[in-house]
């Protein structure tokens, strides 16, 4: 079989494989053909790929091969019958993707909806890694934006304080900015909304901001659940209480297939301190921020600078295009044997774990949303959005 890889559209520097993955995926029988400078962006060049065994072609020849890799989902024009597309498709946030799909009879897998409670799916998970990532970023983000310095220094001019941090969420990405702004030297304190996470936080070097009636607020995904307006508006005044006095402030609060949940709501920033910086994680999604700008960087009227910027992850193109091509490359070798594409009833990764299994998720299924030019059966969370 073929696989292709793409040239992603603007706005995206990543691509789905690196050269490095290439002969993994020829030792498991797949001819690779890469679209012309599909990883320039992220410094990978056509040398580097036809080095390692690719096919270097037009976009049009990627686009007929059998499997097509690629971050973003592909636009309705070049989708074709009997294609296998293996790309993010955020399904529930763009079910007409979706329809599309079904409509050209392609086979859909949408990494974003690994099962990842399963251990098996921790090396295929692409949230994980990209999450992982984009905390990083976000609190070097704020840390250049911010006009004074991080550490505490102890210098002949006087002492300088550490600088205060407020990460609000302790998902992948909130425990890596926790642990980011740690390495840097600042007083870091971080909340969420599961009471289990304080250790989490606190062995990464944080300080748990705790909230009075707090559970653990986790659905059978392991991802937030939806909370009750009175408890966001306790949870929200009691983190911006702390925020309020702090340099850096990074939202990661992210629910599944939803808009991103308002943690930060305008009354709260007119009382932060001119200078802070508040780095929206979810600014692609809505934004954290009631006053977050999509892809921009401005500063209010009381002096707190917003940092809008989308797809954080595509801002460190190289490592991030490593890791999702790690995920990728591990997916993709669990369902090919002998150069063939293997599609087994038993694999908890395409279809979501089986009732009575303790990783159940009621209607929700894996990674594999449609084939045969309909939903699949275990779908039914995603077909009710049809």
């Amino acid at each position: 079989m073929r696989l292709g890889v793409l040239t992603e559209p603007d706005g995206e520097n990543r691509v789905a494989i690196v050269p490095n993955s290439v002969k993994k995926l020829m030792k498991k029988g797949l001819e690779v053909f890469v679209e012309k400078n599909a990883g320039e962006k992220s410094n990978y060049s056509d040398s580097d790929y036809s080095d390692a065994g690719a096919n270097i072609c037009s976009r049009d020849e990627a686009l007929s091969c059998e499997i097509i890799m690629s971050i973003r989902m592909l636009e309705s024009f070049e989708l074709r019958e009997g294609m296998n597309l293996v790309c993010v498709a955020d399904p529930f946030r763009h079910p007409e993707k979706i329809k599309s799909c079904i409509d050209s009879n392609v086979t859909l897998f949408s990494m974003d909806m690994i099962p990842r409670r399963l251990s098996r799916a921790q090396s295929m998970d692409v949230n994980s890694s990209q999450d992982n990532l984009a905390g990083y970023k976000a609190v070097l983000l704020g840390a250049s934006y911010v006009s004074r310095g991080i550490p505490m220094m102890t210098t002949s001019a006087g002492t300088v304080k550490p600088a205060k941090v407020v990460i609000m969420g302790s998902g992948v990405a909130g425990l890596q900015a926790i642990a980011t702004a740690k390495r840097l030297g600042a007083i870091v304190y971080a909340s969420d909304v599961r009471k289990s996470a304080a250790e989490q936080i606190e062995s990464v070097g944080g300080r748990f901001i705790e909230v009075e009636g707090m559970d653990d607020f986790e659905d059978e995904s392991g991802y937030a659940k939806p909370l009750t307006p009175e408890f966001i508006k306790k949870v929200n005044d009691t983190v911006c209480e702390v925020a309020s006095e702090s340099d850096i402030i990074v939202t990661t609060a992210r629910i599944f297939g939803r808009p991103a949940p308002i943690t930060i709501p305008a009354t709260a920033v007119s009382s932060f301190k001119s200078g802070a910086v508040i780095v929206d994680m979810n600014a692609d999604v809505g934004g954290n921020c009631e006053l977050t700008k999509p892809g921009e960087v401005y500063t209010t009227e009381n002096g707190v600078i917003i940092v809008g910027t989308s797809n954080l992850p595509g801002t460190l193109a190289n490592t991030a295009s490593m890791l999702f091509s790690n995920n990728l490359t591990t997916f993709i070798s669990s369902i090919i044997s002998e150069g063939e594409l293997i599609i087994s009833d038993d694999d908890d990764i395409l279809f979501g774990s089986p009732e009575g299994s303790d990783f159940h998720v009621p209607g929700m299924g894996g990674v594999l949303i449609c084939k045969d030019g309909k939903i699949h059966e275990n779908q039914t969370r995603l077909g009710g959005v049809l």
